[in-house]
């Protein structure tokens, strides 16, 4: 019988998904995430089977955290453009306001991994269809209200502005905030 377990399975999880989208997959050494955990190595790996299988709960934790943000905003009432104003305008103000400017996991593991690792890019797909559903959803509930330009499609719209979404995220690892409402307020033009 082994020893039991004495630390909190998504509070490990939620620590290493910080390594990971600080440093990268290929930057996440195992010392670094047993330092960042609390964990020893082998206690991890005996835990987790791998650095992949950890990664890979990061991975969905991270998605569900971000699909979670994503129907905070979008649920809201108000006009359509001033719901996805707040959520990137938010998503921009997090991403400047961190002492290291990480961006997405999501987009840097899709430009680390998801070109030669077809679950990652699998995994990396899953996470942006999420939002662009949600988007979809809230476009689609705006123009059953008369609040979009009836010739707009929902999907191709919500397509685009996860274009944007990606695109805010990356800027955010170089540019100011008011770059990145300029970009949000340009997009939400095309509505």
């Amino acid at each position: 019988m082994g020893r039991p377990r004495n630390f909190e399975p998504d509070a490990v999880v939620q620590r290493a998904m910080e390594v990971f989208w600080t440093y990268g997959y290929a930057g996440s050494s195992p010392a670094r995430l047993a330092e960042a955990t609390g964990i020893g190595k082998g206690s991890l790996y005996h835990a987790y089977g791998s650095k992949r299988q950890l990664f890979e709960q990061a991975v969905a934790r991270y998605d569900r955290l971000g699909r979670e943000n994503a129907l905070h905003f979008l649920d809201r009432p108000g006009p359509v453009r001033e719901v996805i104003r707040a959520f990137l305008y938010d998503l921009a103000d997090t991403d400047v306001a961190q002492p290291i400017r990480r961006g997405c996991l999501a987009v840097n593991t899709a430009t680390e991994l998801a070109g030669h690792d077809p679950d990652i890019n699998r995994a990396v797909r899953e996470m942006q269809e999420h939002v662009v559903t949600a988007l979809t959803e809230r476009l689609e509930r705006a123009a059953r209200e008369d609040d979009l330009d009836p010739q707009t499609d929902p999907r191709a719209a919500a397509e685009f502005l996860m274009n944007t979404l990606v695109g805010l995220r990356v800027m955010a690892r170089v540019y100011d905030a008011p770059v990145l409402h300029r970009i949000v307020d340009t997009a939400l033009t095309t509505l």
